[in-house]
């Protein structure tokens, strides 16, 4: 009874010299829990949920490789028109790829606040 006590003992705290028996059962061990473990073991690891960007851009074709782009105000952080347009296609291309800004148009609400920008634009 005591030699599988200090069998056990080193196990846990891995005494045991290396090439020996008990040190080949411990490495098999470790490689059978770590190739045939997730096999049998449910870990629910899954990967992280990729939720969409919170802003809303939405496109429509007008024809003729032009589109009218409506996108969320709060995307769009700019105080002029120059930075307007860079946010815009900052937004932009990645959806529609290399496009050009012909028109943007600010949309208000009723009291008079910009809640999205209207841009026309060109591949």
């Amino acid at each position: 009874m005591f030699r599988i006590g200090r069998v056990l003992k080193g196990y846990l705290f891995w005494t045991h010299d290396r090439g020996s028996f008990h040190y080949d059962v411990m490495v098999t061990l470790i490689l059978l829990f770590v190739l045939a473990g997730p096999r049998f073991i449910d870990f629910k690891d899954q990967p992280a949920e990729r939720l969409p960007h919170p802003t809303s851009v939405e496109i429509t074709s007008i024809g003729d490789n032009r589109f009218i782009c409506l996108v969320d105000a709060s995307a769009v952080d700019a105080q002029d028109e120059g930075m307007v347009r860079t946010n815009l296609l900052r937004l932009i291309r990645p959806i529609s790829g290399e496009v050009a800004i012909v028109k943007t148009e600010a949309v208000r609400d009723q009291a008079g606040h910009v809640v999205a920008y209207r841009a026309e634009v060109k591949r």
